[in-house]
């Protein structure tokens, strides 16, 4: 396991801040510097600040974000995020993003090998969002949708597209671009006026509401592992 992956399941901190105290000469695997391309075996001993960290038991959890919560494990200015919601004693990061005004299912884990394969583009996770949208979309707007639109990055992949109300879409979509969803009904001259994601990877937000989470089941897990091919 690479050294910031460790540190992060450890939860001393996300990969990214786990990088920036491994470039600080902060962290040490065998009483020997470690560095950003260090790989940790089951023997090593790994120590921040001179004090020795393991490996964390594994956790994922389901929370549907509320509105105006920050979708990173920290925030520079202090708004507050959804690794906050969490309780417990072992740090979960979210999988992905989800933008602060937008609602939803999102997952948070410290089980890097599975988060990394559920945000890469190559296992295509399904994602669902409804969008309440200003106007009412007609056919047109309705196919551009499902067989894809040129964005500033590049076209879109086909879509699973349906009306739920005259000014109401359910997206099905397999790629995660920033603000997709977003730019998608825009560019069809239909902004969103409200957006959640009612399910991510085929898991609902059930009985949730806005702030709540939940301990994913052991069958959940497994489920989520074989649909990115771990074992």
């Amino acid at each position: 396991m690479r050294l910031n992956a460790f540190l992060a399941r450890a939860g001393v901190a996300s990969r990214r801040k786990a990088d920036e105290l491994i470039k600080a000469g902060k962290v040490t695997v065998n009483d020997a510097p470690g560095e950003l391309n260090t790989f940790v075996e089951r023997t090593d001993v790994v120590r921040v600040d001179g004090r020795k960290v393991g490996k964390s038991a594994l956790r994922h959890v389901l929370l549907v974000k509320p509105r105006g919560t920050i979708a990173t494990a920290s925030d520079p200015r202090g708004r507050p995020t959804v690794v906050d919601l969490v309780r417990g004693e072992i740090r979960v990061v979210p999988v992905g993003r989800l933008d602060r005004d937008t609602t939803g299912v999102l997952l948070l884990t410290n089980d890097g090998p599975l988060a990394h394969r559920l945000s890469h583009p190559r296992y295509g996770i399904e994602k669902v969002y409804v969008a309440d949208v200003e106007g009412e979309p007609g056919d047109e707007a309705l196919a551009a949708l499902a067989t894809g639109l040129e964005l500033e990055d590049g076209r879109t992949a086909p879509a699973g597209v349906r009306l739920l109300g005259p000014s109401q879409i359910e997206l099905t979509l397999h790629e995660g671009r920033n603000r997709q969803v977003r730019r998608m009904l825009e560019a069809v001259g239909h902004p969103v006026v409200r957006l959640r994601r009612s399910r991510y990877a085929g898991l609902p937000a059930g009985r949730l509401r806005a702030g709540d989470w939940r301990e994913l089941t052991r069958d959940e897990v497994r489920r989520l592992r074989q649909l990115v091919g771990l074992s």
